[in-house]
């Protein structure tokens, strides 16, 4: 078991930093979803979600 972790080292790091990068975005769109912020530029006039994003 030791072996095959000293032996793939680099690549269980690079996945673990990869994945507290995606969980840092991930918690990032939620934070700003519940402040009601939104990062589609506020162009709704064709947007099928338009009633759903904006306070209005």
């Amino acid at each position: 078991m030791f072996t095959w972790i000293s032996a793939n080292i680099g690549t269980i790091l690079i996945c673990l930093v990869l994945i507290v990068i995606v969980a840092a975005i991930i918690r990032s769109l939620i934070r700003d979803k519940k402040r009601g912020k939104s990062s589609c530029g506020a162009g709704c006039a064709h947007c099928a979600m338009s009633g759903s994003c904006h306070k209005k």
